[in-house]
């Protein structure tokens, strides 16, 4: 189990399927679905939005971690057994997106770093949060893989661009062909995740990377975080004003000359984000 501490304020959402806590700056989201290893409902989906967006808003959290309860998964997927009542045809189908695609958005332009903390499976739907996140560390058990031509549905445009743009257009077409699953030292090898770490130190591991970045200026983060997402983008796409305007702010900014005075005077800065 995840030895997760003990936090300053814990909320759930959709009726305690999506859990949030935070502590030291660092807000906390858990998958909690354990009898179904985490599946994604579509009330699952919206509060993991309604989640997201709190800790988005909220000017003491600087380091958001998306992680599954228990210890079989972070996501298996979507909800298969909702599918006759939200996913039976086209038209559902197409509503049952439009419903989640707003949570994806907010997941994929989230103004604040984001770590999937991965033990278990991680599949289909679970695959595409953990995708969503700026950085993905894995436990040495997980296990990934979208099944959606084992079920007939097809995956989504944003879906598949994150997949190809993490591990390249063959290994896509490999995962999607076959619907195989993948190890975590081959998803390791091919991009796929960052970091594959013990079962046993996973969590402490996460934790340390998220603390570290918490205690970083957050305006340099949001620089290279914002300028990272404009060069994915194709070039005449590019938002080079964005760019432009957060490197003002970051050298206009308290934050850069705490930065200079801690280096000058041997300390640790202590960065306020402004």
């Amino acid at each position: 189990m995840l030895n997760i501490p003990k936090s300053q304020t814990e909320k759930s959402f959709a009726d305690g399927k999506i859990l949030q806590k935070i502590s030291d700056g660092i807000g906390i989201v858990t998958f909690n679905n354990p009898g179904k290893r985490n599946a994604m409902s579509l009330d699952m989906w919206e509060g993991l939005g309604q989640s997201l967006i709190e800790l988005r808003d909220d000017p003491d959290v600087r380091v958001v971690i998306l992680t599954g309860a228990g210890d079989k998964a972070f996501v298996s997927g979507a909800d298969i057994s909702q599918f006759e009542k939200t996913r039976h045809n086209a038209e559902a189908s197409e509503q049952y997106s439009r419903r989640s695609a707003a949570q994806r958005a907010l997941l994929a332009d989230y103004p604040k770093p984001t770590i999937a903390c991965i033990r278990g499976f991680c599949l289909g739907g679970g695959m595409q949060v953990a995708m969503l996140a700026d950085i993905r560390f894995a436990s040495d058990n997980s296990q990934f893989g979208i099944p959606a031509a084992k079920l007939g549905i097809a995956y989504g445009y944003d879906g598949l661009r994150n997949l190809v743009s993490l591990v390249g257009p063959s290994w896509a077409r490999l995962i999607m062909y076959t619907g195989m699953r993948i190890d975590a030292a081959e998803a390791l090898r091919i991009g796929l995740v960052d970091r594959l770490l013990p079962d046993a130190v996973l969590w402490d591991a996460t934790m340390e990377i998220a603390k570290t970045i918490a205690a970083n200026a957050p305006l340099a983060i949001k620089a290279a975080k914002i300028t990272i997402a404009q060069v994915l983008k194709d070039p005449a796409a590019r938002d080079f004003d964005a760019i432009k305007d957060i490197g003002t702010a970051c050298m206009d900014s308290e934050d850069f000359r705490e930065g200079r005075r801690a280096f000058m005077e041997k300390r640790k800065p202590v960065f306020k984000g402004k």
